[in-house]
């Protein structure tokens, strides 16, 4: 059998970015309570005509260039802020890519953990029908109250990756590490904009999933912790990766120094410094980090990766890089977006938090402020207008 992976893999974030440094000042606190306590520097700050779908849009565009956009026969859209109760936000991305009327769209929820469970289900269809290509994108805009301990861990940005057979990047292994329990250590009720979180208490169940996924995965592969020359964690904050990889590593008894563990984790923190939380995203772009950052040839070796989404689930699960996978990645053109963002200050990263929101049907129109391909126009009769911009 054929393997089953990621073939390419992009990501997308706002050109707006606000400074902690900035947010520091303001708080008159030390900057280095969030540079260096929760390693974060700059969160992306979506722009008024952004939006979740705008930003997948915008990350899968370079995957679905020629023929392949009519070659997908499924999209999956990852997301905890979703535009629509009904309406899965696949259908907006479906038709602004040009992807062909007979591929089915659907949009996924848990948390952060949702773009796991689409890129395990795409696996799934793929392995079912080699011939298939299926899409897996992941967006999200990660907001909380003003001045709470949650401000520093904003942040937006989408990745967008290709499921195809005899992958050019990663081949996905089909063992897999599950773990379920029904918490409250973060969550975003329907009639609330920003989340509920217990910090501390989240830190500690993403810790003990973390373990749990690990067991699970441990009975049904014959890998060790040995065996992985890196890994990925979900991001909600820099640090959160540090401190899960040291649990790990205490779980399994590690005898690797604090700089070896250090160095399987560095790389995929890179572009999570400057673009923040992005939920469902956030372990995909530090994949991306990884494979587009490393100084060393990442061929043939394999790559943990650890899904959490608060509530909580939780998954561990492997890939193995596939030789030539540099020339499948679009390094220039992530590092060239992160290099021609804009900074705001404080006053103008209010007005960007304070997105429009319509709630009785009148019309807003939206001036152009992305850079981006796409943007969302005009928001009338609780309808969302996008266009290409």
């Amino acid at each position: 059998m054929s393997s089953v992976g990621i073939d390419q893999i992009s990501f997308y974030t706002s050109n707006f970015f606000f400074d902690l440094r900035t947010l520091a000042q303001v708080q008159d606190t030390d900057p280095d309570k969030y540079y260096q306590g929760i390693g974060q520097e700059k969160m992306g700050m979506a722009a008024h005509d952004e939006d979740v779908v705008t930003m997948a849009a915008n990350a899968a565009y370079p995957l679905v260039q020629g023929d392949v956009a009519q070659e997908i026969s499924t999209l999956m859209f990852a997301t905890e802020t979703g535009i629509d109760q009904s309406k899965a936000a696949a259908v907006y991305v479906h038709r602004l890519l040009g992807l062909s009327d007979n591929c089915r769209a659907v949009e996924l929820k848990q948390a952060c953990y949702s773009a796991t469970a689409a890129l395990q289900m795409a696996c799934a269809l793929v392995a079912r029908q080699p011939e298939k290509k299926v899409l897996v994108i992941a967006s999200d805009i990660a907001r909380y109250e003003l001045n709470t301990p949650g401000e520093a861990t904003q942040g937006c940005g989408a990745v967008a990756m290709l499921v195809t057979a005899n992958p050019r990047v990663l081949s996905i292994d089909p063992e897999v590490g599950n773990y379920t329990e029904d918490v409250m250590d973060f969550w975003r009720p329907n009639y609330r904009k920003t989340a509920l979180v217990d910090g501390k208490y989240s830190t500690k169940i993403y810790l003990r999933a973390l373990k749990k996924a690990w067991e699970n995965y441990t009975s049904v592969s014959s890998l060790t912790f040995a065996d992985f020359s890196h890994f990925c964690y979900h991001l909600p904050f820099s640090r959160m990766a540090q401190k899960a990889h040291q649990h790990l590593a205490k779980v399994n008894k590690s005898e690797l120094s604090a700089e070896q563990l250090e160095a399987q984790i560095a790389d995929t923190l890179r572009y999570n410094k400057t673009i923040g939380n992005s939920y469902t995203a956030s372990m995909y772009i530090g994949l991306a980090s990884l494979l587009e950052n490393s100084a060393q040839d990442m061929a043939d070796q394999r790559i943990g990766l650890f899904s959490y989404g608060s509530g909580c689930v939780a998954e561990f699960f492997a890939g193995q890089v596939v030789a030539g996978y540099q020339q499948h990645l679009f390094k220039d053109a992530h590092l060239a977006m992160l290099d021609a963002r804009e900074e705001v200050d404080y006053d103008q990263y209010l007005k960007l938090y304070a997105a429009p929101d319509p709630q009785e049907g009148e019309c807003v129109e939206i001036p152009a402020a992305t850079t981006g391909r796409f943007r969302l126009a005009k928001i009338d009769n609780h309808k969302r207008e996008y266009v290409v911009a």
